[in-house]
């Protein structure tokens, strides 16, 4: 439904009936009311990290503020959620991971979210490192996780690498890092910035976390297919009639 087209209309004088009756409306209800096997389209910003630096030459920071950075957009489209949402990363900034290490270090707000997420992580064959105080409540929930050391922490009197370190090197495949208070702070620019260099996906919000573990878990089941946008419209099609 093109909303913003009708919006725009009704704010130069048109009426919702009159919209409706030339169709660019729906002639009944809202157009909530979906086939339940109507496609679940999921649109991704472009947000080009890799290209900005800061008067200092470093990366900028991946956390979204007020400004408009978006430099183009994508949309996965597919019947269920998780698909979609796996094909919308896959566009925008590369395909999720499947295995490997996930790194999760979250603002004390977001750590009782984080635990169903983490477990699902983990069901799908992934290693869980976190800083220490996530890795406490993981613990607690029954999810193992290694404990890595903050940047600020520096390097271990072993030589135990920092979380960053751990990143350049190419031994972190997915980032959970979402941003808290003043003493983290400096940490998760660090850890976002060397995603951005690494090419690391970075997840900034406990529901992104929960959106990628399905796109994960589809990507598992290998059911990612495509479809022309003419085979979804008559799809529909078919499905309203």
């Amino acid at each position: 439904m093109p909303l913003a087209k009708a919006a725009a209309r009704i704010s130069l004088g048109a009426t919702v009936a009159e919209l409706r009756a030339e169709g660019l409306l729906p002639k009944n209800g809202d157009g909530g009311t979906l086939p339940l096997d109507a496609p679940i389209s999921v649109k991704e910003a472009v947000m080009p990290w890799s290209r900005f630096r800061d008067v200092h030459g470093r990366g900028v920071d991946t956390v979204l503020g007020p400004e408009m950075r978006s430099t183009g957009e994508v949309m996965g489209i597919d019947a269920v959620f998780g698909t979609a949402y796996a094909k919308s990363q896959a566009g925008a900034y590369g395909p999720l991971p499947t295995k490997g290490r996930a790194f999760i270090s979250v603002a004390n707000r977001d750590k009782r979210s984080m635990i169903f997420p983490a477990r699902e992580l983990v069901a799908h064959g992934f290693e869980l490192l976190a800083t220490s105080g996530t890795a406490e409540v993981l613990k607690r929930n029954g999810i193992n996780a290694t404990v890595v050391r903050k940047l600020s922490e520096g390097e271990g009197p072993n030589g135990e690498k920092t979380i960053v370190q751990l990143i350049h090197d190419g031994q972190v495949d997915l980032i959970v890092n979402t941003p808290y208070g003043t003493g983290g702070r400096l940490d998760g620019y660090e850890i976002r910035t060397a995603a951005v260099a690494r090419s690391v996906p970075c997840l900034t919000t406990v529901q992104a976390l929960a959106a990628a573990v399905q796109g994960i878990e589809a990507l598992g089941h290998g059911d990612v297919g495509v479809r022309s946008l003419q085979e979804h419209a008559e799809h529909l099609t078919a499905a309203r009639d």
